[in-house]
């Protein structure tokens, strides 16, 4: 699996379970984009960009299938995640030698949990997530946990 050496673009998505369908967080030339699970529930893509580029997009379509991931993972430990648990994940496209290829850093915020404890449901996720295992060798993907 190659690392970036360089990185030319990068990606942003922030995804959370949405409590409150009638709440709008976009403003001065963002959107946010409702996406739905396969459960039914709402996934936001909060403040994406009017022109978003295909890193963002990715990793926008990918946050939303993880958090979802990420949850059935949780249920599996019978681990009740807290309300405002979220996703972002940043991807990278950037050179490697003469070449070009991604890579993914996640940052798991779930407040009043063990690390320990969302470690382990993140890496079960990246099982259960389509998107993680389409990935999963190709591209380096990091893990930061925030329980704070």
């Amino acid at each position: 699996m190659a690392r970036i050496d360089q990185v030319l673009f990068s990606g942003n998505s922030h995804a959370t379970v949405n409590h409150d369908p009638e709440l709008q967080r976009g403003e001065h030339g963002v959107l946010d984009l409702k996406l739905s699970a396969l459960n039914g529930e709402s996934r936001d893509f909060i403040a994406t960009e009017l022109h978003p580029r295909a890193e963002q997009m990715f990793a926008g379509a990918w946050s939303a299938c993880y958090i979802s991931a990420f949850g059935i993972a949780a249920s599996l430990r019978k681990v009740t995640l807290p309300s405002d648990y979220s996703v972002d994940i940043n991807v990278s496209i950037g050179t490697v030698g003469n070449g070009f290829c991604l890579g993914a850093q996640f940052t798991i915020r779930a407040p009043g949990l063990a690390a320990e404890v969302v470690e382990a449901i993140a890496n079960r996720a990246h099982q259960i997530c389509p998107y993680s295992k389409a990935v999963h060798g190709n591209i380096e993907v990091s893990l930061n946990v925030v329980t704070a």
